[in-house]
């Protein structure tokens, strides 16, 4: 039987890939780590990428068989992202509602910092990467605080590497605050992109001691 969701990682990696999003080389992380690649989403800036970005995060949130009932965007990236999948998942017969926030508070207007639908009681914050988790906690915080449960959330790419204290983001995430975490496609599938996509030996080896040296 075919795995769909790995299916649906290899297709968002190629994406990623046509819009330059997804680079290999040597890159210094803000955790002073060098990696053999480097994964922008902010690359992905067109129409026709957006559509395919969010068709791959609908696909993998209706197989993670989670019970939701809206979405949430993080600022600032997870704002597009909250939207066009919301727009995704329409297409298929799935009306989501969707609320995003403001770094600042409005004091004006209706004010406040959170802005669409109300939230639902059960919500599952859609963002791009994890790197500590400080944006998500707060997104956590802030959708707490609004008397709503956090479902899950759902990224784009788990780097399946350690923090500071020896566990993923992700992983932290899921143990601290017993929330569901899914990513569309992890390093693993980074990996078996790169092999079947022809990137040179030397490189491949590069990510697999990367991976061995950081990876959880």
């Amino acid at each position: 039987m075919p795995d769909t969701a790995r299916d649906h990682a290899q297709d968002f990696l190629a994406l990623a890939d046509d819009y330059n999003a997804l680079k290999f080389g040597e890159f210094t992380l803000k955790s002073g780590r060098v990696s053999p690649y480097f994964f922008n989403m902010g690359e992905i800036a067109s129409g026709a990428g957006m559509k395919r970005l969010a068709a791959a995060y609908a696909a993998t949130l209706a197989e993670a068989g989670i019970d939701y009932d809206s979405l949430f965007g993080p600022a600032y990236k997870g704002i597009p992202l909250v939207a066009t999948v919301a727009t995704a998942l329409a297409d298929h017969g799935h009306d989501v509602a969707f609320t995003y926030n403001r770094k600042e508070a409005k004091t004006h207007g209706e004010g406040g910092t959170l802005v669409g639908a109300p939230l639902g009681t059960r919500v599952v914050i859609v963002d791009d990467v994890i790197t500590a988790g400080t944006a998500v906690r707060e997104a956590i915080a802030t959708i707490r605080a609004a008397g709503a449960e956090i479902a899950g959330v759902l990224i784009a790419l788990d780097r399946q590497e350690r923090g500071s204290d020896g566990r993923s983001p992700l992983a932290a995430l899921a143990e601290d605050e017993g929330i569901p975490t899914i990513a569309v496609a992890t390093l693993a599938d980074v990996i078996a992109y790169a092999r079947v996509n022809g990137l040179g030996a030397e490189q491949i080896e590069a990510i697999e001691g990367y991976r061995a040296r950081y990876g959880v």
